[in-house]
């Protein structure tokens, strides 16, 4: 793709994403409603610009807009929060071990159908074509190449701000859409954590055939934690309303729902916090080239086990 025509479709966006920041630093009123689509779109046209080595103009000029949106969606004043802190420490963990057949059935499904993905590749690896598009099949190899890949190769902070407000978007978007795709009766949420799942398996089974294990494993292995099993809660809250649709009991299936809602977005908030801890892993720790794959290996055990115990163990000592 030629830089002026790639210039010319996406130049109206970015246009409308710096209206919106010179109105919020004007302080002026300003319709901000597509402000997290166009941001999400301006980082990945900013990955996309570089991987193909366009104009530094260009670069300079996105980078500068990636910021300026950045600061406006994390620059949030931190402000110590009981309630919010008394939810993480107590009420989410909880919340999780409750609805322990659902989220053990969702972790198998999820598992079960990467270890199904993974296994049948090796039979046959041709296998992952598929499922896997030519395009984003090539984009995967060339990420994870270990004689050329961009995975372990130094960037910096700018970049690395840029990536985790893209992670964010990306990863609460999957989220959203296996929450809410429970209101099918249960099967949407069933579907994206069986879909996820399988993606995983049959992305990392075909890296592993090719030989790019050693680059694509230290990656995922400091995020996974959070993320994956953010997704397998995100099927969790999604399945509730499902559930609620189908055995509302006596009461109506509107009334089971609303009964039904507030505990699947309690367990939907606490899997957003993970997806942000998992977001800011993968942006400054994952992708970093000054630590070896046996600590990023490490690290990764560590966030997993920390993980387990938090879910299993917190909010017990004050439980009533």
């Amino acid at each position: 793709m030629r830089q002026l025509f790639f210039e010319e479709r996406r130049e109206p966006r970015w246009v409308r994403l710096a209206e919106i920041l010179d109105g919020l630093d004007s302080g002026a009123k300003v319709d901000t409603s597509d402000f997290p689509s166009l941001y999400r779109q301006l980082c990945q046209d900013l990955a996309l610009a570089r991987d193909r080595q366009f104009g530094g103009h260009l670069i300079d000029r996105l980078n500068a807009l990636a910021l300026r949106g950045h600061q406006w969606l994390y620059q949030a004043r931190v402000r110590s929060s009981p309630r919010a802190l008394q939810f993480l420490a107590r009420d989410f963990p909880r919340a999780v071990r409750e609805e322990w057949r659902i989220f053990s059935f969702m972790l198998f499904l999820f598992a079960g159908s990467a270890v199904s993905l993974a296994a049948l590749l090796q039979a046959n690896p041709d296998l992952v074509h598929s499922f896997v598009g030519q395009e984003q099949l090539r984009e995967l190899e060339g990420m994870y190449d270990p004689s050329g890949g961009r995975v372990g190769v130094p960037r910096g902070y700018d970049d690395d701000v840029m990536m985790f407000g893209y992670y964010i978007l990306n990863n609460v978007g999957i989220a959203f859409r296996t929450f809410a795709s429970g209101l099918l009766f249960g099967v949407g949420s069933l579907f994206f954590v069986a879909f996820n799942g399988a993606f995983l398996g049959l992305v990392g089974g075909h890296l592993t055939n090719l030989g790019y294990g050693s680059t694509f494993y230290p990656f995922v292995i400091g995020h996974s934690s959070f993320e994956l099993t953010a997704i397998v809660l995100s099927g969790v809250a999604g399945m509730k309303l499902g559930m609620a649709l189908l055995s509302p009991g006596p009461r109506s299936r509107t009334q089971a729902l609303r009964h039904a809602l507030p505990r699947g977005m309690q367990i939907l908030y606490g899997a957003a916090v993970m997806l942000l801890l998992a977001a800011g892993v993968e942006a400054f720790w994952s992708s970093g080239a000054l630590f070896p794959a046996e600590a990023k290996f490490a690290v990764g055990a560590l966030l997993w086990i920390g993980l387990a115990a938090y879910l299993l163990g917190a909010g017990r000592s004050d439980a009533t």
